[in-house]
């Protein structure tokens, strides 16, 4: 016990949270696995559904996040305390918003995307407004890189989905759909464990100075749309698959994408330590490149690896993770894991440059993310189409970054 306490002591709150990220992308995957292995792929392709709306939910409350996270670190004392009230304020409102379309359009959602029932939609909806409330949390925790009750939000959110999820799979009968709905909503509450309201008032009028006003609305509109890019680039093959292709294709493509995009889940955990540490240096007027190229190193690496493994590897994997019934997704494997890391390494660029406050690369992911969809509408005969498109876009985005990087790296 003595030499664990030591041990733990050693741990730097960067790394303690690294270590938590990895497990909670491990408890996420063992979440889907066994959705997987239970469902079957036609049962599966309603709840990767819903794993896929709960990713783009998780894009929007970035923009909280990361909107909490940035100006914690400019701001202070009473600034502080006003904005940090005020995006409270949005964060209920915008979720409160979201979360009612989702209710009042469930029976329209389930007809696009072909699933069992509306009611899963209704499920997730209410629980909307509380993803949001926690976004803002955390964001304040990593902005302040209190970076233990960070880990500990998420730990909490992803273990409440698992254990809840399979303990109404296993003792209630009632369809896995509402289930998945019911253990991702539910997971959004202990999410916010641990949280600090204090000092919050949704009562009294909110002020910011003007330079500060303009400062947060500037960042709070270009981190959204570049948000949504992410939803664009990320999310769109699986719901355009779930809307073009059978129940069966679409849960066969979603273990392919599950296994392929856990390059995405690891280089995230470094866009969470990226963006505090390059504001914190353009504010001291360090230089703030020599902190992208450490991250993107990490993620090329990382990338290689996955790629090479997948090539080598195909069948192996994903019976080992899903069962025989997928292993027809062998083939597409190590392709749908390029694609995902040259998105995962042209991200961090993005980031990077979303924390500087340059707006060309957002139009830039925006305009790819969108000629990512109409390649996909254009050519999905096949599911190989559909993966080709995106390696395509893809491979583009991360030139143009560069491309980008290099025209303005001597005033980084």
């Amino acid at each position: 016990m003595n030499t664990l306490r030591i041990t733990l002591k050693k741990v730097s709150p960067e790394q303690l949270f690294m270590g938590s990220v990895l497990l909670v992308n491990g408890g996420n995957y063992v979440y889907n696995l066994i959705l997987g292995r239970l469902l079957g792929p036609e049962s599966f392709a309603d709840a990767a559904l819903l794993v896929t709306l709960l990713l783009v939910l998780s894009f929007l409350g970035m923009t909280f996040q990361l909107a909490t996270a940035k100006f914690a670190v400019i701001f202070s004392g009473s600034e502080w305390i006003n904005f940090r009230n005020l995006i409270y304020r949005y964060a209920i409102i915008f979720g409160m918003i979201t979360g009612a379309l989702v209710i009042l359009f469930s029976k329209e959602i389930q007809l696009f995307f072909n699933t069992q029932t509306p009611y899963m939609f209704v499920i997730f909806g209410f629980g909307i407004p509380l993803y949001f409330l926690m976004s803002v949390n955390r964001g304040s925790y990593q902005g302040n890189v209190e970076f233990k009750n960070l880990s500990i939000t998420y730990q909490t959110e992803m273990w409440s989905r698992l254990i809840i999820t399979l303990a109404l799979l296993m003792f209630i009968p009632m369809e896995a759909p509402i289930i998945v709905a019911l253990g991702i909503a539910l997971s959004f509450l202990f999410g916010l464990v641990p949280s600090n309201f204090k000092g919050l008032s949704f009562s009294k009028p909110i002020i910011l100075q003007a330079q500060s006003s303009k400062r947060v609305s500037q960042f709070i509109i270009l981190t959204a749309c570049y948000e949504f890019t992410q939803i664009i680039i990320n999310n769109s093959d699986v719901l355009l698959v779930k809307h073009y292709f059978n129940e069966m294709d679409a849960g066969l493509y979603a273990s392919l994408a599950l296994i392929g995009r856990v390059v995405y889940f690891v280089a995230w955990m470094f866009v969470m330590l990226l963006l505090p540490t390059v504001v914190q240096k353009q504010k001291d007027g360090e230089p703030t490149a020599p902190i992208l190229f450490k991250y993107v190193g990490y993620v090329g690496i990382l990338s290689i690896s996955i790629i090479a493994v997948c090539y080598l590897f195909p069948e192996l994997i994903i019976t080992l993770m899903f069962g025989n019934a997928y292993v027809s997704m062998a083939g597409l494997l190590w392709q749908y894991a390029l694609a995902t890391s040259l998105f995962a390494i042209s991200n961090i660029f993005a980031y990077y440059f979303l924390s500087l406050d340059h707006y060309i690369p957002v139009i830039l992911s925006g305009m790819l993310g969108l000629s990512q969809i109409f390649l996909i509408v254009l050519f999905h005969d096949e599911l190989i189409s559909v993966v080709h498109m995106q390696i395509i876009a893809m491979a583009i985005l991360l030139v143009v970054q560069l491309l980008y990087f290099i025209k303005k790296k001597n005033r980084l």
